[in-house]
């Protein structure tokens, strides 16, 4: 049976309106109507939604083009998928609405007015203007910017040079980026300012974005949609961050013993977030129970009674006894600026339900006053769960490289998500396609355990046939929870994935096995050839902990990536550590797109060095020849100072660069082209790299390779645009 490939877009309410049948079919369709430059126009939909069997019969060519015409007078004008999915929506209303379903066609005509055109809601636009104007009008670059008018677009023309959504997503996860690497000159050349949204969007993925069709040309761009989208996630994984045990260990007074402990380490941050409010509504007596950050929120009560226990000081007793829902959702907003609450959300955004912005206002209730007591007697279920940091850092990873594979699943943890197998299934059916009998799978929700089994003895079989190594693992082992058991298969996959991807690039011909020796011997021999002397004898090679063979090896790729006035000799730890943070930042600016982290590359993490040797390996293979037998310059960016390794200590001292400053880059520098063909390797750009793991990377029979994300690459206007087909940019509803 064909493998299941999850066509994902970036509205979530869309989404929810199709199958992925459904959207396999039409995506198909759509793909169909492009031309030679690979757009498809308004005036390409009408004979090919005739023909669909849905309208057929109820609607004539001319018809559809009138109806069309409405949203879009000019038939000439280019539409994406979404776009056609709406104008789907569209016809489905008209024809409902003509055979008399009225109460359906008034439905779907209330969620597709603005049909072929992406709308943006002004009230999220002010609130994250206002977040910004928070969080970063002190930033030592920005502050010439800042405050944002939110009645202007002024925040779209501010996005265009990169730098607002890399220092956005530092504020979001500290240390995620390093600053030094980040292209802050007051003017940028084309080439500067797309390394800047491609370090922004392979920093996003690595804090656990999700981005959909979004490419460095669309920030570029500044569409508002895509931006919007983006920047909401960002502030989400903000406002949510302490919403776990580690973080808030007081959250353990919501659950009554360890199972349920277990149980909420497994929740996504949103559920954690109800769990927290229904906790106390309860307690305030509050009967009905909230489900979401909508409909049930949008009368207010919930509110009044929640602001009541958490602050019963500033208690207003009209709030409640108000009989019209704007005046109660004023009252409540008076309440919570009294507890200096009121953030993020106004009236209007109460009443209408506003998803997003109800969400963002009860995280910033919770950071200000949870109201969660210390109970000792509780706190033993969170001292009894494990915390092994290296197990941590592994979960993390492979919950990101998971979700940024491309699969209709979303993990919100690695150990609970997994048990079902079906995750499992996708991302072996990704990987590996057509390797899946979706005819014996069993999709979520499964209530009966013996399915799960089933779908975990499908992960072990096929895991087997593609030689891994499964020694006395069953099934059953991965329902239970092994988590050993299951990090060591994800290792697994992973490894294939881009060993595979390696292979597929400078092996196809020749259909040879990729091995770690390769590798290896690629990254000496390209350092070497960039007349250097470094060299990695292994990826378990402890003279890598200082970082400056993989800074040679960025530079013997891309000459103009690495500035040497910031690195370091690597000495010490702090050294190290900023050797390999600007290692990090470097290649996801280069377009590696990866999930490592500082300690992997100082403790000399063997499957994480694997991964980061290989995601580099992969973006230069896919450089045309001539990219890399033409003359690159290597001289210091910034000076005429030789390229070597400087200390700490010069660093701190007024003599190097700002570490807020990246290297001007000389106009006349080729910008690395990508290859055009949007066909089989391109569409596999995007999670190339991995992150933590912990299983000897020494090649056995039996540990083989993965794939990756579908992207497709091409050139438009000069800029690199990759369309990256993840999952939603918006505030995920619970």
């Amino acid at each position: 049976m064909s493998g299941f490939v999850g066509v994902l877009v970036s509205d979530s309410w869309l989404q929810s309106q199709f199958t992925q049948v459904e959207l396999r079919k039409l995506n198909s369709k759509f793909v169909s109507l492009r031309n030679q430059l690979g757009k498809v126009t308004v005036g390409d939909l009408p004979p090919l939604l005739v023909k669909l069997k849905a309208f057929n019969q109820m609607f004539s060519e001319n018809e559809i083009v009138e109806i069309l015409g409405e949203s879009s007078p000019d038939m000439g004008d280019e539409i994406d998928f979404e776009a056609f999915l709406r104008a789907y929506l569209n016809l489905q209303a008209r024809g409902a609405a003509k055979q008399g379903h009225s109460k359906t066609a008034s439905t779907f005509l209330k969620a597709t007015t603005t049909t072929l055109l992406h709308t943006i809601s002004e009230s999220e636009k002010a609130a994250y203007v206002a977040h910004i104007n928070s969080y970063l009008g002190d930033d030592p670059f920005l502050k010439k910017f800042l405050p944002i008018n939110p009645s202007t677009g002024d925040l779209f023309n501010l996005v265009k040079d990169g730098v607002l959504l890399c220092k956005l997503i530092n504020v979001a996860v500290p240390g995620t980026i390093d600053e030094r690497a980040i292209n802050t000159k007051t003017v940028l050349n084309p080439w500067e300012r797309n390394e800047n949204h491609t370090l922004c969007l392979n920093s996003a993925k690595a804090i656990g974005c999700t981005v959909v069709n979004i490419g460095t040309q669309d920030l570029v761009e500044a569409r508002p949609h895509l931006v919007l989208g983006l920047i909401s996630q960002i502030i989400k994984i903000q406002l949510l961050a302490d919403l776990n045990l580690k973080k808030t260990p007081q959250l353990v007074e919501l659950v009554d013993d360890g199972k349920d402990v277990e149980e909420l380490m497994g929740l996504a941050p949103e559920k954690v977030l109800l769990r927290w409010m229904n906790f106390h509504l309860k307690k305030a007596g509050y009967k009905k129970p909230i489900t979401n950050f909508s409909s049930d929120v949008k009368d207010g009560e919930a509110y009044a009674y929640l602001l009541n226990v958490l602050a019963p000081e500033h208690c207003d007793p009209s709030t409640l006894a108000t009989k019209d829902p704007a005046d109660r959702a004023n009252l409540i907003l008076d309440h919570a600026e009294r507890m200096n609450c009121k953030r993020y959300i106004t009236p209007k955004d109460i009443v209408e339900g506003s998803p997003n912005l109800n969400l963002a206002f009860v995280a910033h209730i919770f950071h200000h006053r949870n109201g969660l007591s210390v109970d000792s007697k509780k706190y033993s279920f969170a001292e009894m769960m494990p915390d092994d940091v290296q197990m941590s850092r592994e979960e993390r990873c492979f919950r990101l490289w998971i979700n940024c594979l491309g699969i209709a699943s979303y993990v919100n943890n690695v150990f609970e998500d997994v048990r079902d197998g079906w995750v499992l299934l996708e991302v072996l059916d990704k990987i590996s396609p057509g390797s899946v009998n979706w005819k014996h799978a069993t999709k979520p929700p499964i209530k009966m355990p013996f399915r799960k089994v089933e779908n975990c003895n499908q992960v072990v079989r096929i895991g087997k046939q593609l030689k891994f190594s499964l020694v006395n693992v069953a099934g059953n082992d991965l329902v239970q929870g092994n988590r050993k058991l299951i990090l060591a298969l994800l290792w697994q996959l992973m490894r294939f994935n881009v060993l595979q991807l390696l292979k597929n690039l400078r092996f196809r011909s020749q259909r040879k096995e990729m091995t770690d020796a390769d590798i290896v011997n690629w990254a000496n021999t390209k350092v070497q050839s960039a007349g250097r002397t470094s060299k990695m004898e292994s990826f378990k090679d402890k003279n890598l902990a200082n970082g400056i063979f993989f800074l040679e090896l960025l530079s013997a790729v891309e000459p103009r990536v690495v500035n040497w006035n910031l690195v370091t000799m690597g000495e010490t730890d702090d050294e190290k550590r900023l050797n390999a943070t600007y290692i990090i930042s470097v290649a996801r600016k280069l377009g590696c797109s990866i999930f490592l982290l500082p300690e992997d590359i100082m403790e000399v993490n063997q499957k994480m060095i694997l991964t980061l040797a290989a995601s580099i390996m992969y973006w230069s293979l896919q450089q045309p020849v001539e990219s890399d037998s033409s003359p690159r310059q290597t001289e210091s960016l910034d000076s005429g100072s030789s390229p070597s390794p400087r200390s700490a200590e010069s660093l701190e001292s007024g003599s190097s660069p700002s570490p807020v400053e990246a290297p001007a880059t000389p106009e006349a520098s080729p910008p690395p082209s990508v290859n055009g063909d949007e066909s089989t390797l391109s569409d596999d750009v995007s999670t190339l790299s991995i992150d933590d793991a912990a299983s000897d990377t020494t090649l056995n029979s039996d540990t083989t390779a993965f794939e990756s994300t579908p992207t497709s690459t091409h050139t438009e206007n000069g800029n690199n645009h990759v369309e990256e087909r993840t999952m939603n940019p918006n505030f995920r509803n619970t």
